[in-house]
């Protein structure tokens, strides 16, 4: 706000009047001495270097004057951030309504004819500071609530996405012994994501906002296993072909979760983009993947991007049926099926982060949070 945020900083608030006319100069002393403290300057010039350093709370300003006209000086204002808020009433002996309207378009707040009556004069003031100060008071009031919303949310996004990270650790307790494969596949989401927010290409576009929902969503990849029964998800050696069956399932379970939750609640961008993953996140690149079969840019850019994280960590991590691949050979594997499971483009962008993979996958969980 200008110099005139805080107008009681004197017994009386302070009136600026500028008028090449001593004779109005003094009447507006003269109207307005018992009620306020009075500053008059017979030039735009004089008045604009007293308020250089000096507070006032409400501008007399007169329109026709000699260098420095009042929308001179009205310019002068509106340009200075100090100064733009103090309210300003023009005073002119013309009565062409364009002056008006080009006074009150340049920011002045009233338009008093000259010569004017006194109490007219003291009526117009009056108001004018009564005005400032109740819209003073609703600013203040507007950034007060404001704050409080601001905290609030921030308390609200907190705990979401705690819980978002409880019903992650859940899912992934399922068949893991730690929570540590939903942290390391946020890791690799997050270095395949930033590296698309940073390098734009048509049909990849990702804005920071949909970017970080990406990288919460990922996390709940794995919801729909909280639905498996534990005989499958949990079996030590090889699944049947019946056992796989219902494993492949669980990109259903997981949507349907999601698709009722978001039934319940206004647009969600994080939750709408954690079901696309879930859904999708087994589907292929060439339409032979689960469990809609569907293909290429089809599958949800987030899905096409979960999958490679997922499937990079699972071949990196010990299971029950076979011992973890090293980076190296888990690259191999992914470079591979470019074309076929993965989509040929993220994996050239995977080549350019092998050394932050390998980072990811081998590190403990303290390392690993740096990267998420």
């Amino acid at each position: 706000m200008g110099t005139s945020k805080n107008y009681v900083t004197n017994s009386k608030p302070v009136v600026l009047t500028v008028d090449d006319d001593p004779i109005i100069l003094n009447a507006v002393l003269a109207a307005l001495k018992d009620e306020y403290l009075v500053r008059p300057f017979p030039s735009g010039e004089a008045a604009l270097s007293y308020l250089e350093k000096n507070h006032v709370d409400i501008i007399l300003l007169d329109h026709n004057m000699p260098e420095m006209t009042g929308l001179d000086v009205l310019d002068k204002l509106q340009s200075d951030s100090r100064l733009e808020d103090i309210p300003v009433i023009f005073l002119t002996g013309s009565v062409n309504s364009d002056d008006e309207v080009q006074a009150l378009k340049s920011g002045a707040v009233d338009y008093l004819l000259k010569p004017f009556r006194p109490r007219a004069l003291i009526t117009r003031v009056r108001l004018q500071l009564e005005l400032y100060r109740h819209r003073h008071q609703l600013e203040e009031m507007v950034q007060e609530k404001t704050s409080e919303l601001r905290f609030v949310n921030k308390k609200l996004e907190q705990r979401d996405r705690i819980t978002l990270d409880l019903l992650a650790q859940a899912s992934d307790l399922r068949d893991h012994d730690t929570g540590e494969h939903i942290d390391r596949t946020t890791a690799y989401t997050r270095i395949l994501v930033m590296d698309l927010v940073n390098n734009p290409k048509e049909g990849y576009e990702i804005t920071p906002e949909f970017g970080q929902d990406i990288i919460d969503a990922v996390k709940l990849h794995d919801l729909g296993k909280l639905a498996m029964p534990d005989s499958v998800l949990l079996k030590p050696g090889k699944l049947t072909t019946e056992e796989f069956n219902i494993i492949k399932t669980h990109p259903i379970h997981g949507s349907e979760m999601l698709r009722n939750a978001i039934e319940k609640m206004d647009e969600d961008s994080l939750f709408q983009t954690a079901l696309e993953i879930t859904y999708g996140h087994h589907e292929k690149w060439n339409g032979t993947g689960y469990p809609r079969g569907i293909a290429r840019e089809e599958i949800p850019l987030c899905a096409r991007i979960a999958a490679i994280a997922d499937v990079f960590d699972a071949l990196t991590s010990d299971r029950p049926y076979k011992n973890a691949f090293t980076a190296p050979e888990a690259f191999s594997v992914i470079y591979q099926d470019s074309g076929t499971h993965f989509d040929p483009y993220l994996v050239e962008v995977l080549k350019r982060y092998e050394k932050d993979f390998e980072a990811v996958s081998l590190a403990n969980q303290d390392t690993i949070k740096e990267y998420m």
